[in-house]
């Protein structure tokens, strides 16, 4: 079986490597399933390539699909290929994605320099799932010049993004709180931009002061890095480009202070704890027992854990 495996791998990484985007996509789904023909040509083609990733982040109704679509189009006018993963809530019956941002994107579907993926967050703490990280390398792999993953929403444990992408992008608008709120969630600390979105609006100046002071109690970012902070209006794409500029102004910082290797890193960091999670999710779905007496009290959770983990854990941690 496994040579078998091996063989699937090497023919999809023939077609991969020829730019096939069914390979792309077929190699997607085997990475997010958990395949092994899909861990297999992830190990094969991991770390090649070297494309900007952007995290985009932001609260529900922000407009980050909106303005991730002009993005996209301010990438595509300056000749970058573009790859986006639009991290969806999970359905709840069938643990799929929920492709709202796909739908959002539709203009750029017969655009062969462009491909969007939803992805799952299949109820991930921070919006991201571990496939969302190995998928994100694969297209890494397949050239893409700039990839941005757009996340499910600003939460308590949003701040995953910042882990995983070289530049994070907080979106925010002027009439719900953001700054507030953000400042409550722990974004601010993670966001390398602002965006303020919705700017003609009400309240945008007064929510761009308040950044502004929030900013000022911040410590600086890694190389002395401010974060600047940009209105935009993603409807008609006002302050879109001067954006854009603002994301390859962080780039360039990141190239100039030889930061990029430590978010590489941080990256697969990220990916190893989730694949650990996952496993931790997976063993106790079966054991009901162990739980039910975790929850009289006779079992302690790292009691518990350590049983699950197996006895080689009980005797290393002992």
């Amino acid at each position: 079986m496994a040579e078998a495996w091996t063989s699937q791998a090497e023919e999809l990484e023939r077609r991969f490597q020829k730019g096939d985007t069914r390979a792309l996509a077929r190699a997607l789904t085997l990475v997010e399933s958990g395949h092994p023909v899909g861990q297999a040509l992830l190990k094969r083609v991991r770390g090649q390539g070297r494309a900007k990733v952007v995290g985009i982040t932001g609260s529900p109704g922000a407009g980050k699909s909106a303005l991730t679509d002009r993005l996209i189009l301010e990438a595509r006018r300056r000749g970058e290929r573009v790859g986006v993963l639009a991290v969806d809530p999970s359905s709840p019956f069938t643990g799929g994605a929920i492709l709202g941002d796909r739908i959002r994107m539709m203009r750029h579907h017969q655009d062969p320099g462009v491909y969007i993926r939803s992805l799952a967050s299949r109820g991930a703490l921070g919006g991201l799932a571990g496939a969302a990280v190995a998928a994100l390398n694969l297209l890494e792999a397949f050239g893409f010049d700039r990839i941005f993953v757009e996340t499910v929403g600003v939460g308590q444990s949003e701040v995953d993004i910042a882990r995983v992408a070289d530049t994070t992008l907080l979106v925010l608008t002027p009439a719900a709180g953001d700054a507030v709120q953000a400042f409550k969630a722990g974004v601010m600390e993670i966001a390398d931009l602002f965006a303020v979105n919705k700017f003609d609006l009400p309240g945008g100046e007064r929510l761009i002061q308040e950044l502004k002071s929030a900013l000022e109690l911040s410590p600086p970012r890694p190389g002395g890095w401010r974060p600047p902070i940009f209105p935009t209006v993603a409807a008609t794409g006002e302050g879109v480009e001067a954006l854009f500029e603002g994301l390859e102004a962080h780039h360039r910082h990141l190239l100039e202070h030889g930061l990029l290797e430590a978010h590489r890193l941080e990256r697969a960091r990220f990916e190893v704890e989730s694949v650990i999670q996952e496993w931790g999710r997976r063993k106790t779905q079966g054991a009901g027992e162990l739980v039910a007496a975790v929850a009289r009290g006779e079992v302690s959770p790292e009691e518990a854990a350590l049983r699950l983990l197996g006895p080689e854990a009980e005797e290393r941690l002992a």
